[in-house]
This record gives C-alpha cells, sequence and structure tokens, in this order.
C-alpha cells in the first residue's frame, strides 16, 4: 500500500521535479504544497503531514521537551551568510570588522540565518555585544510583528524605533547594515543605492567552507511522529525523494544554464570550489554544522543549554 504524504514548502526551484511529478516513490506518494510563509506550528498543523521549518524554531522545540515533530536531517535550504549583510552604496563599510560599534537591523532574532549571520559576524570579532542590534520589517510590504522574540535589551537589541522598514532607515543613514537572505525589489537595479559590505563575498564564504567543512543549514523537514510510528521507512523515502528531486533539477539547470547570462560560469565555479556532496544529507554527514549550529544558539544566549545531536535527532540516534 502506498502512504500518502502532503508536506508544505517554499518554492525552491530544485523541489520542481518532485512538485511535477518527475521523482516518484512506488512506496510514498508526496503531495507538494508550496507555501509562502512556513508553517508556523507544524505538529499542529491538520493540512499537512511533513512541513519545512526553522531549524532555530525546531531546535527550542526539542528544548523545551515538544515531540509534536521529528525533525529529518535534510536541510532543505542552505545557504552562506556572508552574502547577506548589506549596506548602503555610499557607506565606507567594507568588512565585518567594522561593523563594531554599528547599528545592525534583523529581520527576526532568533532565525536560523541571522543566526549563523551572526556567527559569521563573531568569526571577525563582532559578537552581540559589541554591535547595536534593531529587529524589524525589511520593507512596508512587510508585516508589522514582534521579531525580538522575547530576547530584546534596551540599550542592546531592540526594535526598530516606529517600525521603520530597515532599507528605509538603511537609505536615510539610521541603520549601517542590515541582515537580509532575501534581497527585497529593486536591489538588482543599477541604481538600488545599496550592495553587499563584503565586496568579495564569494572569496568569503570560501574561505570559510574551507575552514568549517559545509554550507550552513537554515532549515529542515518536520514530520508528524504518528507517521513514524506506523512507518518508519517514511523518513528516509521522503530525505530520498528530496535529494532526487535535487539532483535531477542541478541536471537540468546545467544543461539550460543559458536562461540566465552568465550561469555557466556561475555553475562552473561551484563545481570546480565545492564538493560534488555539500549539500548531502543525513547525521553523519551533517554532524559538524549540527554541533555548531546548536552551540552558536547557546553562546548567542537563545538557548540556556547546548543540545547534543541525540537531542535533536533521537528518532536517528535510537535506530543507531
Amino acid at each position: 500500500m502506498t502512504v500518502k504524504l502532503r508536506i508544505a514548502v517554499r518554492d525552491w526551484d530544485y523541489l520542481t521535479p518532485l512538485a511535477l511529478g518527475d521523482i516518484r516513490s512506488e512506496k510514498l506518494d508526496v503531495i507538494v504544497d508550496r507555501v509562502g510563509t512556513l508553517v508556523s506550528d507544524p505538529g499542529e498543523d491538520e493540512a499537512h503531514e511533513a512541513s519545512e521549518m526553522s531549524f532555530s524554531r525546531y531546535v527550542s522545540l526539542r528544548d523545551e521537551g515538544d515531540t509534536s515533530i521529528v525533525g529529518i536531517p535534510n536541510f532543505i535550504m542552505r545557504g552562506f551568510r556572508h552574502r547577506c549583510v548589506i549596506t548602503s552604496n555610499d557607506s565606507g563599510i567594507t568588512s565585518f570588522e567594522q561593523l563594531a560599534g554599528k547599528k545592525i537591523g534583523v529581520t527576526g532574532w532568533r532565525d536560523s540565518g541571522n543566526t549563523w549571520t551572526r556567527a559569521a559576524l563573531r568569526r571577525h570579532g563582532v559578537g552581540v555585544e559589541d554591535a547595536y542590534w534593531y529587529a524589524g520589517r525589511l520593507t512596508a510590504a512587510h508585516p508589522i510583528t514582534d521579531r525580538l522574540d522575547g530576547f530584546g535589551r534596551e540599550g542592546r537589541i531592540e526594535a526598530m524605533p516606529g517600525e521603520q522598514p530597515m532599507m528605509e532607515a538603511l537609505r536615510e543613514g539610521v541603520l549601517d547594515a542590515v541582515f537580509t537572505p532575501f534581497m527585497p525589489d529593486g536591489y538588482f537595479g543599477k541604481n538600488a543605492g545599496f550592495r553587499q559590505v563584503l565586496p568579495d563575498f564569494r572569496s568569503a564564504e570560501l574561505n570559510y567552507f574551507n575552514d568549517v567543512g559545509y554550507v550552513p543549514g537554515m532549515h529542515l523537514m518536520g514530520i508528524k511522529p504518528e507517521i513514524l510510528a506506523e512507518h518508519p521507512w517514511v523518513a528516509q523515502e521522503l530525505s530520498d525523494l528530496l535529494d532526487e528531486s535535487q539532483r535531477m533539477w542541478t541536471a537540468k539547470r546545467r544543461k539550460y544554464a543559458e536562461t540566465t547570462p552568465w550561469m555557466i560560469d556561475e555553475l562552473l565555479k561551484c563545481a570546480q570550489d565545492l564538493p560534488e556532496d555539500w549539500n548531502v544529507s543525513g547525521i553523519a554527514a551533517n554532524e559538524a554544522m549540527i554541533n555548531d549550529f546548536a552551540e552558536e544558539l547557546h553562546l548567542q544566549g537563545i538557548l540556556q543549554r547546548k543540545l547534543s545531536v541525540e537531542d535533536l535527532f533521537p528518532f536517528y540516534a535510537n535506530k543507531a
């Protein structure tokens, strides 16, 4: 009998083959729902059996003893963070070290990506206590909501004054830099007025990879425990389907690289600079990254203790 599994994921390009049915399983019928915003509480979501979720949110749930969702160590969103620190064109800041004592905007304090970005800054001597932080909406099109999540501290970590959009504050010089993995509308225009802080962020990211050995994971797949209680094989089957979808999409992107000028140059550089298995899933391949992320959450005061790999992924630890 085929098990039906409805999953909620963002519209990542490499999931296209899975969403279109080009990737199939004889045992698992995966129905892909594309969502613009992550499911807020995957364990209570009646519409989906599995969901893309924030790595930070998942770790916090495990720390709280919440077992309503089981993490699958397939990191559906990965990315280097050096490129995610932006400033205005007329800023004189061209290094992470120069952000010491500056005002930095973030879209959410304990977001996985922002945790990794602060970790990157800390490697250059700029820790949480070395800058002034403001949490807020990126642009006026984004909703006004609590982005401090209980971690605000007067004079160090505060909400954006007057809920001013951070890109507007950056343009006016109210902020010196902003963290964002998703560039706002108009950013890629010739007269956008903004740029990455690091002129050669690619080299910085490659140096980072050669040092730590991984591309940071931001999101992972979470699945309801009752599914695994009845069908424990589903976790690995779903992970394998996600991996196969990425392999197929990578092959198609290499074949049809002319859809974006100079994409072939980027694909060639990635193939030369990164190992073929840079995005491999599973506990063993990601143990160092998982440990480092758990340590960052502790060092940055988001969690009061560092959780182990076994704490975070007991389903896999129990199978070892």
